[in-house]
């Protein structure tokens, strides 16, 4: 039986450890894609974006660390995640965070095809569960997933408002909170940007930035900036940003190219 394609995303701030990995995963079938990012926060914005299955995540880099990344994306949103590190210590906090192996630099080639194999191994048991989701889904819709949201419920100071999503220009990310924009107002809501995200009609809605979601029917144009990002304006004339790294899936989900 053929081993199921493979997204891989390497997370390392120095340039030869990533080649390192990069290389041996060269070797390994059934590889379809492999990306790198260069620091924590590059991380955070790829695993949203390509949802990779598997991560090589360095424990120990600028700004934002491995453990740092796991808190910004959430244990169960994150990939199968392989810590890499130097520090022996840095292993025990991997297994806590949940990790699924580590490799403790330097590694040798049939240690890496180790870690690699038991994550193809979690990844088959992964699929199954999920094949197994589908089918149910398929069967309840309605009860396991629900409509997408038609109104969302703000609460603030003793009121609770009913708004219509179709009232909602953009969505950021405002740390435990998201603001909404609407009408010239921004109402605080309590909710992560990816909870919104999964709960808003996918054919309205649009994840631009690792912080802003769109209204599609509120956007008027785009003006490029520089790098392939792009600046959305709003009918209303607020500007958010579409990141490089969500280009991409944009442009699919348009079926167009920007």
């Amino acid at each position: 039986m053929p081993e199921r394609p493979v997204g891989v995303l390497v997370a390392d701030d120095e340039k030869p450890a990533r080649r390192r990995l990069l290389d041996l995963l060269r070797q390994e079938p059934g590889i379809a894609s492999v990306w790198e990012a260069t620091d924590g926060e590059m991380a955070v914005e790829m695993i949203h974006c390509y949802r990779p299955d598997i991560v090589f995540l360095d424990v120990k880099m600028p700004e934002l660390d491995g453990l740092g990344v796991i808190d910004r994306v959430g244990i169960a949103a994150m990939p199968l995640t392989i810590f890499v590190t130097a520090y022996d210590e840095h292993a025990i906090r991997a297994f806590e965070a949940n990790a699924l192996d580590y490799l403790l630099k330097p590694y040798s080639d049939p240690r890496f095809r180790s870690a690699m194999s038991r994550a193809r191994a979690r990844l088959d048991e992964r699929g199954l569960r999920e094949f197994a989701e589908r089918v149910k889904q398929m069967l309840t819709p309605a009860v396991v997933n629900g409509p997408p949201l038609e109104r969302i419920v703000v609460k603030g100071r003793g009121t609770t408002r009913f708004l219509d999503v179709t009232e909602v220009e953009c969505i950021e990310a405002a740390g435990m909170y998201v603001v909404l924009h609407t009408r010239g107002k921004e109402l605080l809501h309590r909710s992560s940007l990816s909870d919104m995200e999964a709960k808003l009609d996918p054919r309205n809605f649009l994840r631009i930035h690792r912080s802003a979601i769109v209204n599609l029917a509120h956007v008027g144009h785009l003006e490029a900036i520089s790098h392939g990002e792009f600046e959305v304006i709003l009918k209303s004339g607020k500007r958010v940003r579409l990141s490089r790294t969500y280009r991409g899936p944009v442009e699919q989900r348009l079926r167009q190219s920007l």
